[in-house]
């Protein structure tokens, strides 16, 4: 069994989500709070009427600030919108980071094939991130803004290409605490576990006030666990 040794191997250094996310917020308390209240303002809005129909004076008004205060923070609605992308991804990154460092990895037999553990590992993974509806929203109306509109799309793409990165890499040491190690590229096994949880996510939404309500993370642990175990090896002893 690879225990969580390894786990601390990147402790302490930030992924480019986080990073982007803490030069964002590099600055004064009161100046940092300022920001918070912009960006919560920003997502409730955001959710409750879509991302182009928000301007930046319902923004200031739900916050309770002049537009001041506003553009003394973000140069302009696109620079909010990137700040707030960071914010959303550099905390899902740090749930599933701390998730995986506070898992009984020794639990885990040498090499698992067996789903059922795979499953256990991979609920409690999803239970420890925060499914915000409000961001889930938000950010499928900013890909397809990115689909309809081609002067969006790079901004887009950088966003979702920093996020996958950092998916990537947790997935590594996760692999490797479960002494597996990926049988394809880590970017394509991240976009496949991507494409589904967001599949699930939707899914989840669109169940609510029907007879047979569910969650994305009872959707997810019904397909991850076999994707995991099909699309890994285990590691042999001495690499």
């Amino acid at each position: 069994m690879t225990t969580g040794a390894g786990v601390d191997d990147n402790q302490g250094v930030g992924t480019p989500v986080e990073d982007t996310f803490a030069d964002a917020i590099a600055t004064s308390p009161r100046r940092a709070r300022t920001r918070e209240r912009l960006l919560d303002a920003a997502l409730t809005l955001f959710a409750e009427v879509g991302v182009d129909a928000t301007s930046i004076e319902a923004i200031c008004e739900r916050a309770g600030f002049t537009r001041g205060a506003f553009y003394s923070n973000f140069s302009d609605r696109s620079a909010l919108i990137d700040a707030l992308a960071a914010r959303e991804q550099g905390r899902a990154i740090s749930e599933l980071r701390d998730a995986i460092e506070a898992s009984p990895w020794n639990d885990v037999p040498d090499g698992t094939d067996d789903v059922g553990v795979v499953a256990s590992v991979a609920t409690q993974l999803l239970d420890a991130l925060t499914i915000d509806r409000r961001w889930a929203l938000v950010n499928g109306e900013m890909r397809l803004m990115a689909l309809r509109d081609r002067s969006l799309a790079p901004a887009h793409e950088a966003r979702e290409n920093l996020l996958l990165d950092a998916i990537a890499d947790e997935i590594r040491r996760l692999t490797a605490c479960l002494g597996r190690r990926l049988a394809i590229p880590d970017r394509t096994f991240v976009r496949l576990l991507w494409a589904g949880f967001q599949a699930d996510l939707e899914a989840a939404d669109r169940s609510l006030g029907t007879d047979r309500p569910t969650t994305a993370v009872e959707l997810a642990t019904s397909w991850i666990p076999e994707v995991v175990t099909r699309l890994t090896v285990p590691v042999e002893p001495g690499h």
